[in-house]
């Protein structure tokens, strides 16, 4: 700046910013000597309440009355009692320089419920159910679809379409799913949500003497029952879904051939891209030992392919969490759900 003063007089301002490429604003702006900020005094309103009106306001809306009601709600009861103190703002004005804007409302507070923390090493060990709602051939007409789903495996080992969604029906179906699967007291946990056919008495009773140890979601959690809510998303994802069958036996047909096809073809990334079928009844390490054998051949005939050596394949599943505990180092693995 001091170059640019310099050579005003020689040869002027622009041309001596220019070559120096200072812009001309900051060279005039440097000229101006620095002027001390004022500080302004405080403004006086004439209609801002006195100090003691403040603290009488402050006092009314932490009364025992009022402590649990918003500004609005204060202002409408002194109102109806004939009584007025100052304008809604104005409570929030005075709430807000006591650091008490905050929700004053008298709320439930739920309790905090401990996660459920279940483990699968193997098929039958863990099943979860639920119930969705399929649309019928007319407006506000469903039909109710009953899952039963192995975790670890991702096997469907049940399935039920009906008119309604009731607990006999439920009933109906785990016990007849646990004959089937050979399932013997104390080796299975059945988890589900809340529901209403879940927690039904008839249920927990059959349970009870089917030997089979029942859990639940925690109230008001969506995210406890991940296996049954994404086996729900492939099937109301599936190309072909209908947007509404016509009638139960319709819709009957359709899950038949879904099913089959999901159990049976269907390369579940959350298995090491098996099937529900092969990890369910024990043909995983045959299928596993296959592909090696043709991972293995193809590095041979082309080993300039695989800078990395030998490929892999998919590791084989080895457990199965929902609601994994944290690790010692007080982090979470979160439960990856891939269908």
């Amino acid at each position: 700046m001091a170059v640019v003063a310099q050579q005003r007089t020689l040869i002027g301002i622009a041309p001596a910013c220019a070559a120096l490429s200072v812009p001309r604003a900051t060279f005039y702006r440097r000229q101006k000597p620095k002027v001390e900020a004022v500080a302004r005094p405080p403004r006086s309103v004439p209609r801002a309440l006195p100090p003691d009106e403040r603290n009488m306001v402050l006092s009314i809306l932490n009364d025992d009355r009022f402590s649990d009601l918003a500004p609005a709600e204060v202002y409408a009861t002194l109102l109806d009692e004939g009584k007025f103190v100052c304008s809604i703002p104005t409570m929030y004005r005075i709430l807000r320089e006591n650091q008490q804007v905050r929700e004053r409302r008298n709320q439930l507070q739920h309790p905090h419920y401990k996660a459920p923390e279940l483990l699968a090493t193997g098929p039958n060990q863990l099943w979860s159910w639920d119930i969705t709602k399929l649309k019928g051939p007319a407006k506000w007409t469903y039909f109710y679809l009953y899952v039963i789903l192995d975790v670890f495996s991702r096997y469907v080992v049940g399935w039920m379409v009906a008119y309604r969604e009731a607990a006999f029906l439920a009933e109906k179906l785990i016990e007849s799913v646990c004959k089937r699967e050979g399932i013997e007291k104390g080796e299975l946990t059945i988890h589900a949500d809340r529901g209403s056919s879940m927690t039904s008495k008839p249920v927990a009773l059959l349970l009870s003497d089917l030997g089979v140890v029942k859990s639940h979601s925690r109230p008001h959690v969506s995210n406890d029952n991940p296996y049954s809510e994404s086996q729900f998303k492939t099937l109301k994802y599936k190309p072909g879904f209908p947007d509404r069958f016509g009638s139960l036996q319709d819709a009957r047909s359709f899950l038949i051939d879904f099913f089959d096809w999901y159990n049976t073809m269907h390369h579940h990334g959350g298995i090491g891209l098996l099937t529900p079928y092969d990890v369910h009844y024990g043909f995983a390490a045959k299928r596993h030992a296959e592909r090696e054998a043709v991972l293995q051949k193809a590095f041979e005939t082309m080993p300039e392919r695989f800078v990395r050596g030998v490929p892999k394949p998919p590791a084989l599943p080895t457990e199965a969490w929902i609601n994994k505990p944290k690790a010692a180092n007080g982090s979470t693995d979160e439960l990856h759900i891939k269908l």
